[in-house]
């Protein structure tokens, strides 16, 4: 009560309007100083604080990870577990949010290993760095360092890649994530957020149809079943479901295709913004062109509406998920193989051409694409994968004429 009388003696006096202008409030009330530690310590330092969750401790709370095979199983140990308990970002993500993906789905250990989390805003991958850093360390097999990625859009500094052979590479895809400042990412962002997210888009989007790339943005629940065939767009999933990216759907989800077919951009899926390009002439550099151009447009469009895409020091372009930072870059190469997929040295090779090989539904039909997006420039994980591609087509032709492909097997990179 104490503290609130000089506010009431102010008071008291404001309401004679005569002598308003003879009314000087301190600057700095005396009982305030007073009592500002005890003021101050009434508020929050920490927002987990604001919370009333019922938890155990720590260690009552740490999960099950014996049959958990991803890297945040791997990871995860109970002392970690401890100092990221109590933390909790400005809009809300807790420890417990980060880790639910790889506990909705451990993982398989004969499969490829996955990262096993999700960050649910930009400030996850500062206020849990001890745990991200070491996640993204191990699945990208390269050490973060006080230095800024590298980055080179430049696709002029691609060689090769529109000279594959058509008989073996059936068709390929680069594609790009992004993640837009001020914005909680899809696991996390509130339904007002996407709706924001989606007009940013629209006027993006729109720039960019003005800009000699005309296209037309579509909302999910405007498309057809056969539009959504031709999009291979299909019902998000259980754990999609489960881990909350699908939240709401379809609500303000949405995808933009260019009239040429050249570009399609999804908005508020599992990122919130993922650029794709297809070429069914398997021609990897007209589409990573294609990528360089457009992305660059969209981020300076970004740029003018002060909504940047979420860059990091010292990890680069940061989205939801630690296996896209750095550059979010994947180039995919659908290639035709019979022999190759049966020998015995195969993980050996893709190991040392740091790609990874993807059965798909089609028998002798494989999915051949870059295993990390840290690390390298955009331009260097294209080449690997040209390279290694190449490569593969190499073998498989001596495969198939019954020789030895021994020499050919490059050494570790």
């Amino acid at each position: 009560m104490t503290i609130l009388r000089p506010f009431v003696v102010l008071t008291a006096v404001c309401h004679h309007t005569d002598d308003m202008w003879k009314v000087k409030p301190p600057v700095v009330f005396p009982k305030e100083m007073r009592y500002r530690p005890i003021l101050e310590s009434l508020v929050p330092p920490d927002p987990m604080s604001q919370f009333h969750l019922k938890r155990g401790s720590p260690d009552e709370e740490f999960p099950d990870l014996c049959r958990n095979s991803t890297w945040m199983g791997r990871i995860l140990t109970p002392a970690m577990y401890r100092r990221q308990f109590h933390r909790c970002t400005h809009s809300g993500v807790i420890f417990d949010d980060v880790i639910r993906p790889g506990l909705e789905e451990p993982g398989d250990r004969s499969g490829p290993v996955s990262v096993g989390c999700v960050a649910g805003d930009a400030q996850s991958y500062i206020l849990f760095c001890d745990f991200f850093d070491r996640v993204i360390e191990a699945h990208h097999e390269h050490k973060i360092t006080s230095q800024t990625p590298e980055s080179d859009f430049n696709y002029d500094n691609l060689k090769g890649g529109g000279d594959l052979d058509k008989l073996y590479a059936v068709r390929c895809e680069a594609s790009v994530v992004r993640g837009v400042d001020d914005f909680c990412f899809p696991t996390h962002c509130s339904r007002g957020e996407r709706r924001h997210l989606l007009s940013l888009a629209r006027r993006a989007l729109q720039r960019l149809n003005d800009d000699e790339l005309p296209g037309q943005l579509f909302l999910l629940e405007e498309l057809n079943p056969e539009q959504k065939r031709e999009l291979n767009l299909n019902p998000p999933s259980s754990s999609q479901l489960r881990i909350g990216v699908a939240r709401d759907w379809p609500d303000s989800r949405a995808v933009w295709v260019s009239k040429d077919g050249s570009l399609v951009v999804w908005v508020n899926m599992e990122d919130h913004l993922r650029l794709v390009s297809t070429r069914d002439d398997a021609n990897i550099a007209e589409a990573f062109k294609c990528i360089c151009i457009n992305l660059q447009k969209l981020e300076d469009f970004y740029r003018e509406l002060r909504h940047p895409f979420i860059w990091k020091q010292q990890l680069g372009w940061v989205t939801s998920s630690p296996a896209d930072v750095g550059t979010g870059l994947r180039i995919r190469v659908h290639l035709r193989l019979q022999h190759l997929p049966q020998h015995k040295r195969l993980q050996d090779i893709l190991k040392r051409l740091r790609i990874r090989m993807d059965k798909t539904e089609y028998p002798a039909l494989y999915h051949v694409s870059n295993m990390a997006t840290f690390g390298v420039s955009e331009v260097g994980l294209t080449q690997l994968v040209v390279d290694g591609v190449k490569l593969l087509i190499a073998m498989e032709k001596r495969l198939k004429d019954g020789r030895d492909i021994d020499e050919l097997v490059p050494t570790q990179k």
